[in-house]
């Protein structure tokens, strides 16, 4: 995965398509494919994402998963989807729009209540927030639900987010995917 800067910088803006397997039980949403992501076509796929060792730890995926590549079929094969609030790439979250979040809800409220999974998990509080314009909003399960679906908020595997550890996303994740009956 080796890329220019150059080349990172010309994906800027391209989508990505969303994971979804036919039965959808949880749906991962992330806050917006990254430059990596776009040039690769996968999601949460810059080097050193804390997301698939932290799914791996969680049980989601299992032990040998070591790629986004391999991470995929094992995710669709176990009925766990991911998509994003923001479709656009960006280098960072912080170029995004408050508006182009509060967007990215209405998109996300079709495909739950198309697909209708078990539980939407939301992989950050500040976008969750924003798209649902809910200040005081807490990690964990929420009290509110999309197209029934029970909705989670778990903390952004982001290196940014630094006071998390694979360890506590982990533990984070896995009580979602307890929830939606994935593990």
């Amino acid at each position: 995965m080796g890329f220019t800067r150059a080349e990172l910088e010309a994906v800027a803006g391209r989508t990505i398509p969303d994971l979804v397997p036919d039965d959808l039980r949880l749906l991962l949403v992330g806050i917006n494919p990254g430059l990596v992501s776009a040039a690769t076509g996968l999601h949460f796929a810059r080097p050193g994402n804390r997301f698939y060792p932290a799914l791996r730890l969680a049980g989601v995926l299992p032990p040998d998963v070591m790629t986004p590549e391999d991470a995929a079929p094992a995710l669709l094969a176990r009925g766990v989807g991911i998509t994003n609030m923001v479709a656009r790439s960006s280098a960072r979250a912080d170029e995004l729009e408050d508006e182009e979040i509060r967007d990215g809800r209405h998109r996300l409220e079709e495909l739950v209540a198309e697909r209708r999974p078990r539980v939407v998990a939301f992989a950050g509080i500040t976008t969750y927030r924003i798209a649902f314009a809910d200040k005081s909003a807490k990690a964990g399960r929420q009290d509110r639900a999309i197209a029934g679906a029970d909705v989670w908020v778990v903390p952004n595997p982001s290196g940014l987010n630094a006071h998390e550890t694979v360890e506590s996303l982990a533990v984070a994740y896995r009580a979602a995917a307890e929830a939606a009956a994935v593990v």
